[in-house]
């Protein structure tokens, strides 16, 4: 029997914002599509309005090299503003499973994504994952890193960036 090749991806970002607000942009999908890369095209597919919860059972399609692909996710747990785990029912990967965590800490919040993901194909898919997988999750989980806090923290972030230090107050 060939052995499985699953692979982790963690990432922790913190946000001067509360827990709540950062959970509760984070509890509406209409909002993936605003934190997924443009060259993975994301259409969410499944009609408004679309509210989170478990159970939740979202269809969308992404670009994957090339090819438009039919991806279902399933909310499996959701304990707000703690936690959401989303698993892929229909995708590329052989499995996905993507946890979201929220706490507070040093007067802000940190978000922390932890994905168990296998590629397809078993041995073939851990080549893949060695020579552009894992290179390719990264790559989006920076991208998304960045709009986040640029959706979250606005001109704040913006201003800093410029050299423009913190916003006058009004």
């Amino acid at each position: 029997m060939i052995g499985r090749h699953i692979y982790t991806l963690q990432r922790r970002q913190w946000l001067p914002r509360t827990l709540h607000e950062t959970f509760e942009f984070f509890e509406r999908p209409q909002n993936l599509p605003l934190i997924t890369p443009p060259w993975l095209d994301l259409r969410i597919l499944t009609p408004e309005p679309i509210t989170m919860a478990r159970g939740l059972t979202m269809d969308y399609t992404v670009r994957v090299m090339g090819m438009r692909t039919h991806w279902r996710s399933l909310i499996s747990e959701y304990d707000p503003p703690h936690s959401f785990r989303d698993v892929q029912v229909i995708g590329v990967y052989r499995l996905w499973d993507h946890r979201h965590r929220f706490w507070r800490e040093n007067g802000g919040t940190v978000i922390e994504d932890f994905v168990v993901y296998e590629p397809p194909f078993g041995p073939i898919g851990a080549l893949m994952n060695r020579l552009l997988i894992d290179r390719q999750l990264r790559q989006i989980f920076e991208y998304r890193s960045g709009r986040i806090e640029e959706l979250l923290l606005g001109d704040v972030t913006r201003r800093r960036r410029e050299g423009g230090g913190e916003a006058d107050a009004a």
